[in-house]
C-alpha cells in the first residue's frame, strides 16, 4: 500500500449535541443532518456525491471531546471569514491564519463549543 492515510470520514466528539450543531453551523455556514447510529447520535457534515469525504459530531458515551491528540482540518472557502465566524459562535482561535509556503493555501485552528482543537485549511 503506498500511502494507508485515506480519509473518507471523520468524528468530532461531543458533550452536548445541540450546541454542537448550533456551532457548527454557524461558524461554517452550513446545516449538519441529524443520524441516530447504533447507541450513537450523529450529526453529518453535508456532502455530495462527488466528494466521499465528509465526517460527523458525535456524542457517544465512550468519546470524549479533547485540545490534545489528533487534529482534524476541514476544508473552508476562506480561512480568515470562518474564524471571525467561529468567534461569533463562541469558539477561541489557538493558531491564527498562517499562510503555508510554496502557495499551499493557508491554515488555522480553533477550539470549538466542545473543547475540540480542530484545523481550518483554504487554497486561498
Amino acid at each position: 500500500m503506498l500511502n494507508p492515510i485515506v480519509t473518507n470520514w471523520f468524528e468530532i466528539p461531543v458533550h452536548e449535541m445541540d450546541r454542537a450543531i448550533r456551532f457548527y453551523d454557524a461558524a461554517l455556514g452550513t446545516a449538519l443532518k441529524r443520524e441516530p447510529f447504533g447507541g450513537m447520535e450523529l450529526a453529518v457534515f453535508p456532502y455530495d456525491s462527488n466528494h466521499h469525504v465528509t465526517g460527523a459530531l458525535m456524542k457517544f458515551e465512550h468519546c470524549e471531546p479533547s485540545i490534545h491528540g489528533s487534529t482534524v482540518y476541514l476544508s473552508v472557502a476562506d480561512v480568515g471569514e470562518t474564524l471571525a465566524r467561529v468567534e461569533q459562535a463562541g469558539g477561541a482561535v489557538i493558531v491564527p491564519r498562517t499562510v503555508l509556503p510554496e502557495g499551499r493555501g493557508a491554515f488555522a485552528q480553533f477550539k470549538d463549543s466542545e473543547g475540540n482543537r480542530v484545523g481550518l485549511w483554504s487554497r486561498q
